[in-house]
């Protein structure tokens, strides 16, 4: 594969670029990732999800861990280079490691931020202690 379709990407300074992933069907936003250039090139290669996790400083298969897997449907880059969308079906119906639906389950309310979207599974039956 010739990787003239990585270089037209916008990296950022650490190599990264922003990745916002989509529920097909839906349309809505489950969650912002990171990924690096191997990330994507596994994201390809295995039709899953895989990201560059910041705080870990690896590769994380989305759903390794959980079993909530995310398989690309399509994959498409914004005008300036610098962020991908991914549309993704959800396997398992949790995207959130806090066992939500989605990462974007506060809303702003009355002068706050408030929790509006219920945990679907206990993360401690996802990830055993661990995230």
């Amino acid at each position: 594969m010739s990787e003239d379709w990585l270089d037209t990407i916008h990296w950022n300074a650490d190599g990264l670029i922003p990745v916002i992933a989509q529920e097909t069907g839906t349309g809505k936003v489950l969650m912002l990732a990171w990924m690096n250039r191997e990330s994507l090139e596994r994201t390809l290669a295995t039709g899953e999800a895989v990201y560059w996790s910041r705080s870990r400083r690896r590769l994380w298969h989305k759903g390794e861990s959980s079993g909530n897997t995310q398989r690309v449907v399509q994959m498409r880059l914004d005008c300036d280079a610098d962020t991908l969308l991914l549309e993704v079906e959800q396997h398992g119906g949790i995207a959130c490691h806090t066992g939500r639906h989605n990462c974007f389950f506060h809303r702003y309310e009355d002068g706050g931020w408030r929790v509006v979207d219920p945990v679907l599974k206990d993360p401690e039956e996802m990830y055993g202690g661990t995230k």
